[in-house]
């Protein structure tokens, strides 16, 4: 599975040969959603909580008498058909939201990603990024080249490159991930993928079968 590689002129310097099981997996939905509900899920921070009875002020005592006041029997006025009384059934922050999902499971999710967004010719391989680039003003002029900055575009190069991080971090519609950290969600999110070639072996290492 061959694709062209790019120069920074946005020109052709060449092909690759495109791991196969990685570049030409199945598009499967039904996994690509189940990973990416996995992923939100364990993202999802614990932020609703509401007191229960034994965590409200006051109700140290019973409020009246058992019997004889003509009133109905209360134990303490930290039941929740008080006011100011606590939640039953609230939101808690001890709830767990995490979810699994076995590593092959995941990694044939991104696969699908990968597949389908190259049948989609939203990939592209360049030669190699600038290690000169130090400034974001330098990306931008070189990102004009190859993007139209109307889409997301998400760059990938080898993981020694985390410089490229925080260069691009400040640009629109442009982010950058190291090639052992590819999931679902940033895929998904962003439009346009861009490789620099090294980047293509690592990933091929990192997600066995």
């Amino acid at each position: 599975m061959k694709i062209d590689i790019i120069n920074q002129k946005n020109e052709k310097a060449g092909t690759i040969d495109l791991p196969e099981r990685i570049f030409g997996a199945k598009w499967n939905a039904d996994l690509v959603h189940q990973a990416l509900m996995v992923q939100l899920a364990n993202r999802r921070e614990k932020l609703a909580h509401t007191k229960g009875r034994g965590e409200v002020s006051g109700g140290g005592k019973k409020p009246w008498r058992q019997k004889g006041t003509g009133r109905a029997r209360h134990g303490s006025i930290r039941s929740p058909i008080w006011s100011g009384g606590g939640v039953s059934h609230g939101p808690t922050k001890e709830e767990n939201f995490k979810r699994k999902i076995n590593k092959k499971m995941k990694n044939l999710a991104v696969f699908s990603v990968l597949s389908k967004k190259l049948s989609d010719n939203e990939i592209k391989i360049i030669d190699k990024f600038n290690d000169n680039f130090s400034k974001t003003k330098d990306w931008v002029n070189f990102l004009k080249i190859i993007h139209d900055f109307k889409s997301k575009a998400l760059l990938i190069p080898k993981s020694s490159k985390k410089s490229i991080h925080q260069a691009v971090s400040n640009i629109k519609n442009v982010d950058a991930i190291s090639p052992r950290s590819l999931n679902v969600h940033d895929l998904l999110k962003n439009k346009n993928l861009v490789f620099e070639k090294d980047s293509i072996e690592e990933i091929n290492n990192h997600y066995k079968k």
